[in-house]
Parts: C-alpha cells; sequence; structure tokens
C-alpha cells in the first residue's frame, strides 16, 4: 500500500525572471510522479535574508501531496533546480547568496527527519517569516514537528518588510481570478 504524505515546499529565486522561474518551478512539482500540488500561496517579494547585499527574493510555498519518500521528492526538487539553472557549490559557500532556483523541503508530514543532504522540519525555518507566510497560506493548519503550529512560530516574527504580489500578476495563485 502506497502512503500519500503532504509535503511543503518553499520557492525562492533573486535572478532573472523570477516570477516566472518560481511559477515554472510549481508546475514541474505538480508534474513530479505520485505528487500534485493541493494547494500554492501567491508570490511575495521578500528581502534577502543572511547575505543582504543581493537582489529581493520572489518567493512561494507549495502544499503537496505525494507518495515520494523524502529523500526521493529531494533528488527531484534538487534536478528542478539544475533545470532551472542553479548550480550549487560543493562547499556551500552560495548558501545564502544570490538563487536561480531555491527549493527547500520544508515539511513532510509529521516527520522529523535527519539524513545526510536532507533535515526536516527545515532547520530554521520557525525563525524565518519569508518562508512562513506562504506556508500558512499554502496550509493554514501546518505544524512544525517538535515546535507546534506554524502561526504560533510566525506570531513571533517582524513580516512588515514582505510584500504579497497583486492576484492579478500571479496566475499560479489558487486565489488568482479564473475566466
Amino acid at each position: 500500500m502506497t502512503t500519500t504524505v503532504d509535503a511543503v515546499v518553499g520557492l525562492g529565486s533573486n535572478q532573472g525572471d523570477s516570477v516566472a522561474r518560481v511559477r515554472a518551478a510549481l508546475g514541474a512539482l505538480g508534474r513530479l510522479p505520485g505528487t500534485r500540488v493541493a494547494s500554492a500561496s501567491r508570490l511575495y517579494r521578500t528581502p534577502a535574508w543572511g547575505v543582504l547585499d543581493q537582489p529581493d527574493f520572489i518567493n512561494a510555498a507549495a502544499r503537496l501531496r505525494t507518495t515520494l519518500g523524502p529523500v526521493v521528492l529531494l533528488e527531484a526538487m534538487l534536478g528542478i533546480e539544475r533545470e532551472a539553472g542553479r548550480v550549487r557549490s560543493p562547499d556551500g559557500t552560495d548558501r545564502w547568496g544570490p538563487r536561480v532556483l531555491d527549493l527547500d523541503l520544508l515539511l513532510f508530514g509529521d516527520q522529523r527527519i535527519d539524513v545526510p543532504g536532507l533535515t526536516v522540519p527545515h532547520p530554521h525555518l520557525h525563525e524565518r517569516a519569508f518562508a512562513l507566510v506562504p506556508l500558512l497560506e499554502a496550509w493554514p493548519e501546518a505544524v512544525i514537528p517538535g515546535r507546534g503550529p506554524a502561526r504560533e512560530a510566525l506570531a513571533g516574527l517582524a513580516t512588515g518588510a514582505i510584500e504579497a504580489l497583486p492576484y492579478a500578476d500571479d496566475p499560479a495563485s489558487p486565489h488568482a481570478p479564473r475566466n
């Protein structure tokens, strides 16, 4: 019997046409085997985090329903990043720098995972409003395993610099008007 899990992927880009890249990545996530996008946030413009001297990011989150295991899902996400032109430095020096596309597995059901190359929930999720705002739009009841409701984590963070893009500019949003 195949188990379906709710997983949340954070998406971000601040190089080139970031809006188009994030939209394309949302589509690619929905085309993964055994996976569908159950809900997605609209797009948000957010200031850079970590290395501040770089362009703002376009961020979003997608709640997936998937039968893929967490490591297989991560490998597929890295493939989507590579197809978009992302090259990761082997030594991790580009960790918080500019990115063509960044996909992070934020949550995988209620699981806590710590294997080489993958830690879920994302270890800094509870500290990052730029990830929590779209996550909660995609999954309002989300719980961060070991920490509690994502909404409670967000309550202690500043969100004033996070700007939702207008619905009209975001046809990938589940909130966009449909013709």
